[in-house]
């Protein structure tokens, strides 16, 4: 993806039952390093006692072996996240540790809550103090509450309260609770290590790293509790009030390609993609080249279906960074250029095919086709393996505003025009969906079509979207 000044909203990890808790949580963080750059955290219990550590940066900056030898517990919990622009301070850094009436708790969480302005701000009208701009803190503020406290349920009581997207993973002195918002919208799934313990994860590639098998999916609607008794489950929604929507960027750009989310191996719907695109869209061309590094198993099946030879037009430097984590338009730029160096010998005098998984604001694309350019390409067919993206997302994806966007108000002309290429084509809603295992309906496509799962009143805060 280029020109993205969206995040992954952060990966999560879980763990009961098991002394080499910490290490496996940091294990398991590391393989989720792709979800979240800016912050980690790991939070252990040895069955009387929280303890917790965070740090800004990656795992590797966050932890060494002194600050892990300090995590003693047979339960843990890590969160690896992305902020929104200002947001990257330490103490936003989760898990969220807290001591209440009823013990201690610490929670990490993964998405969006789209009514957590005005939740937040009831508490505040009422005396509550928020040390964080997150709006996950809210969710520790209504646990605590009396109102959600003293029910049968707590944790019930105050998801069925919660609007948004989310996935949440608790630990309790006694217990880990994860849980899956109603609409499924991030991924969230269990699996079992070899000695039988349990862990929940964000996806499947952090299973392999700690040798665990994949069991299930947490469901949608679903609070899964890992204990000494084992693994127990409960609802906090009825059947009826569960309406899958699959966040389909999981599988566009955000997820592991070896990962499988949503009951389906990222690499293979890219390939897929890749596939329906040049049935869709098909090009004259000497050459299938990928813009790196989301896009080469687009490209694979660009390639395999049309015929064109799949090559490399592009060279990574691996330690440049990602582009749309820099706060400014020319810190992206630079680091763009800093990232990808074009192979001149490879695209000189070549019809090129340009495979992009999807297109934000459009302006290092530009940059990108223009050094294709300058290396002596003789032509260039751009092709999107997803529809333009026309409208914000209010559930993880911290895409930047609307008018941003280079798609809103353009026809596909236009930006094929201020891209600079010799023809452009996306592939369609309609193909995309053709790729997805389960049924279309089962997807959020919110930022491509404008159809939201939930209702949600405009404008939603900041705070929103602050992880």
């Amino acid at each position: 993806m280029s020109d993205r000044r969206i995040k992954e909203f952060c990966g999560l990890f879980g763990v009961f039952g098991t002394p080499d808790a910490a290490a496996l949580a940091y294990s398991g963080l590391y393989a989720q390093q792709h979800r979240g750059q800016e912050s980690a955290g790991i939070c252990v219990s040895d069955g009387q006692r929280l303890n917790i550590e965070t740090g800004m940066g990656l795992v590797t900056e966050a932890f060494d072996r002194t600050r892990l030898q300090q995590l003693r517990g047979h339960a843990a919990i890590g969160h690896v996240r992305y902020s929104t622009t200002g947001s990257c301070v330490d103490c936003n850094a989760q898990p969220f540790l807290i001591q209440y009436a009823r013990g201690q708790v610490a929670v990490a969480h993964n998405g969006n809550l789209v009514n957590a302005a005005e939740l937040r701000e009831d508490y505040e009208r009422r005396g509550a103090i928020f040390r964080t701009s997150s709006d996950t803190e809210v969710i520790l503020h209504m646990l605590a509450d009396p109102r959600h406290s003293d029910t049968e349920d707590p944790l019930a009581s105050v998801l069925r309260t919660i609007r948004g997207a989310f996935c949440l993973v608790f630990i309790f002195p006694d217990r880990i609770e994860a849980v899956r918002d109603r609409h499924g919208l991030r991924p969230l799934c269990i699996g079992r290590l070899p000695g039988g313990q349990h862990v929940v994860v964000s996806e499947t590639c952090a299973l392999d790293i700690v040798d665990g098998t994949y069991v299930r999916d947490v469901e949608p609607g679903e609070i899964v509790t890992l204990s000494e008794g084992g693994l127990a489950s409960r609802r906090f929604v009825t059947a009826g009030d569960v309406k899958p929507a699959h966040c389909i960027f999981e599988h566009v750009y955000f997820a592991d390609p070896s990962s499988s989310v949503f009951g389906q191996n990222v690499h293979m719907f890219r390939v897929a993609t890749g596939r329906q695109l040049a049935l869709e869209s098909p090009a004259e061309a000497d050459l299938v080249v990928a813009v790196p590094n989301c896009a080469r198993c687009a490209a694979q099946g660009y390639a395999e279906q049309s015929g064109i030879p799949h090559g490399r037009g592009f060279t990574v430097n691996h330690y440049a960074g990602r582009s749309f984590i820099r706060p400014s338009q020319a810190q992206r730029d630079m680091t763009v250029k800093m990232k990808l160096n074009v192979i001149k010998e490879s695209v000189r005098g070549k019809r090129l095919v340009v495979i992009e998984d999807s297109v934000v604001r459009g302006t290092t694309t530009r940059g990108k086709m223009g050094a294709l350019r300058r290396a002596g390409a003789a032509e260039i067919h751009l092709r999107v393996a997803s529809p333009p993206i026309r409208h914000a997302c209010y559930f993880g994806i911290d895409f930047p505003d609307r008018k941003e966007l280079v798609a809103t108000g353009r026809s596909v002309e236009e930006i094929r025009e201020f891209l600079g290429v010799d023809s452009l084509r996306y592939l369609s809603l309609e193909g995309m969906l053709k790729c997805t295992k389960e049924a279309a309906g089962n997807y959020c496509t919110a930022c491509f079509s404008g159809q939201m799962p939930m209702e949600v009143a405009a404008p939603v805060s900041k705070l929103a979207l602050e992880r």
